[in-house]
């Protein structure tokens, strides 16, 4: 082989092997621009299975609030009768307030109530938000004796004794921090395609609205 196709040869071999790192460059930074296109559309929009409607229903409410709070005790019924109404589920998730003094503690004596039935967990939750402005951190036991005592129930001195139920209200409180929620009543109307969050006071007027949109547009895309 002679000096000048030795020097042709090395050439394109150099040539060849640029194009191609070139090439992989090239991609490499597509592949990181899609990447951060993917990771920008998943920040905007997250995908919660919290801010989704249970299994069967195209429509829900979602509700994170704190026993404590006045405007949970104002949302509470106005969002138990559009559940009703509107025959769509409301789920509830604890946020107990670090402010409020008996907030966790009225949480989890709801909890122990749940483990009694639901149905009666959520009339527990009812009694303390009509008892509200009475209750304190030191009369809180005292309400829910009364409570039990209504319906028949067997109060223990220590309700949670393996801290079973203060771990899943302390579960839907870190929920709820990861969501980066603010404050109580924090609310949501959810379907399968979208979620709308009230931050104002609830009116029922308009909350019905929302629900009967969403409905609507959930059946016209089936």
């Amino acid at each position: 082989m002679t000096h000048q196709r030795a020097w042709v040869t090395i050439k394109g071999w150099f040539s060849s092997t640029a194009s191609e790192e070139l090439m992989m460059i090239r991609c490499l930074r597509s592949a990181c621009a899609v990447f951060l296109i993917v990771l920008t559309a998943l920040a905007q929009n997250p995908v919660n299975p919290v801010l989704r409607p249970p299994a069967g229903a195209q429509v829900a409410m979602v509700m994170f609030e704190d026993l404590e709070c006045p405007d949970c005790r104002r949302a509470a019924p106005v969002l138990e009768e559009a559940a009703r109404k509107y025959n769509i589920p409301l789920l509830v998730h604890d946020f107990p307030l670090p402010s409020h003094a008996w907030s966790f503690a009225a949480a989890v004596m709801a909890r122990y109530f749940d483990s009694q039935s639901k149905t009666v967990g959520d009339q527990y939750r009812d009694y303390v938000f009509e008892h509200q402005p009475e209750i304190t951190h030191d009369t809180l036991r005292a309400f829910s004796e009364k409570f039990a005592s209504e319906h028949k129930i067997d109060l223990p001195k220590v309700v949670d004794p393996q801290g079973k139920f203060a771990q899943q209200v302390a579960a839907d409180r870190d929920l709820a921090y990861d969501m980066r929620l603010r404050g109580t009543p924090t609310i949501y109307v959810v379907s399968q395609t979208q979620v709308k969050s009230l931050v104002e006071d609830v009116d029922p007027s308009e909350l019905g609205q929302l629900i009967e949109a969403m409905k609507s547009d959930e059946a016209g895309g089936r």
